[in-house]
């Protein structure tokens, strides 16, 4: 696989790991899904079956398409959807969003041993694990706390 369609899968799955993206090269994420969740982004927060959510509709959704922005001229038009017009979850103020995946992003390197992106870029090791070693690697067996108004308390 080339480093070009590496650095294009890196982008791809920012929102699942983001420090994985910039492990494997990428130079740039697409980051309009991260910001819809926050304050700062123009569009309606609503309650979506008990939950905050923000609308979100990716650049190649008939939603953003039918823009002037993407205005072909004459009959040409766009001939297919790629995108969708959706909702994501409400993540609050930005800073805050951002203080938290930086911090991410950080241990992430710590964990490589890296002090520079470059250098994680040669340390990271990625290996292929099963879905049960996700599993046992997380918190299982057990009824997680709802904490998240606890102030940081248990």
């Amino acid at each position: 696989m080339s480093t070009t369609s590496l650095r294009l899968i890196a982008m791809l799955i920012f929102f699942l790991l983001s420090p994985l993206a910039l492990a494997m090269g990428a130079d740039f994420i697409m980051l309009g899904r991260y910001f819809a969740r926050f304050d700062e982004s123009p569009t309606k927060r609503v309650n979506v079956n008990g939950s905050y959510m923000k609308e979100y509709w990716g650049e190649g959704s008939a939603r953003a398409r039918n823009w002037q922005r993407y205005d072909l001229g004459g009959a040409a038009k766009l001939s297919f959807e790629e995108g969708v017009d959706s909702y994501v979850p409400y993540a609050g103020a930005l800073a805050d969003g951002m203080a938290t995946t930086l911090a991410k992003v950080r241990s992430t390197m710590c964990n490589c041993g890296a002090l520079t992106i470059p250098e994680l870029r040669e340390k990271a090791k990625l290996t292929l694990v099963s879905a049960t070693s996700i599993v046992e690697g997380g918190a299982h067996d057990v009824l997680l706390k709802d904490t998240s108004n606890s102030g940081g308390r248990s």
